[in-house]
């Protein structure tokens, strides 16, 4: 993939559909309660926080395999990737009603899956897959600018792994990174990058690559963050 295609990325997420209403999902999203009680994660139940504490929220970090809420460093709620259903609905009290869509595969970007796009502020999009995939999650998450805008008016921020942010200049940490962990995706002249930020989903597909929360890069600076996002995946997605 070139650094257009790349850096076309965060164009094409901006211009999904826009003023459709939200909606629940089909209960084909939400995994058994052996999956969800499998989830590895720990932290406040995210059903059961309440619209109070959710107020406070200013800040959302995108791990390998949950997202975590924050108010300053105090963690508020950790939402699973597992459970399409809790996570969305714990979004919409965090951001409002969002922009939705029906997306086919790769519509919106690399690697970006089939199912119910929910779409905040042009900038934090979710993909309720049409059913989970072999790795277990539920959802595919973009992050596509810094921060977006909470149903209360406030701001919160979002980032990745160490608090890396669309915009950041990643340039240490490509040359850092293990040649497992990030691949080119410039050609001629332009520079572009995949690189890993934390680890998850393991799979034994071969020619998977590693999945994990991932940043792509115009040169060295960050255009989108997403999870799962696979590094040196042989045969594509």
């Amino acid at each position: 993939m070139t650094a257009r295609t790349c850096i076309a990325l965060g164009a094409a997420a901006l211009a999904i559909v826009a003023g459709a209403t939200t909606a629940d999902l089909s209960h084909g999203h939400a995994l058994d309660d052996r999956a969800v009680a499998a989830e590895v994660t720990p932290g406040p139940d995210a059903a059961h926080v309440s619209n109070a504490k959710l107020r406070r929220v200013d800040g959302l970090e995108l791990d390998a395999e949950s997202m975590t809420l924050r108010r300053g460093d105090r963690t508020v709620a950790v939402a699973s990737m597992r459970n399409a259903d809790e996570t969305v609905a714990l979004l919409d009290r965090l951001f409002g009603t969002p922009s939705r869509t029906q997306t086919a595969e790769g519509d919106g970007g690399r690697c970006f899956p089939a199912g119910v796009t929910y779409t905040w502020g042009g900038g934090f999009r979710v993909a309720a897959l049409t059913s989970p995939s072999d790795l277990g999650n539920a959802l595919e998450v973009r992050i596509l600018r810094s921060e977006v805008r909470a149903r209360t008016g406030g701001l919160v921020e979002l980032s990745g792994p160490d608090d890396v942010q669309v915009g950041d200049d990643v340039h240490d940490l490509i040359d850092d990174a293990r040649q497992r962990d990030r691949e080119s995706l410039g050609s001629g002249d332009a520079t572009a990058w995949q690189v890993l930020l934390a680890e998850g989903w393991p799979s034994d597909r071969a020619g998977a690559g590693t999945n994990g929360v991932s940043a792509l890069t115009d040169d060295t600076t960050v255009t989108v963050i997403g999870s799962p996002l696979p590094v040196n995946a042989d045969h594509g997605c």
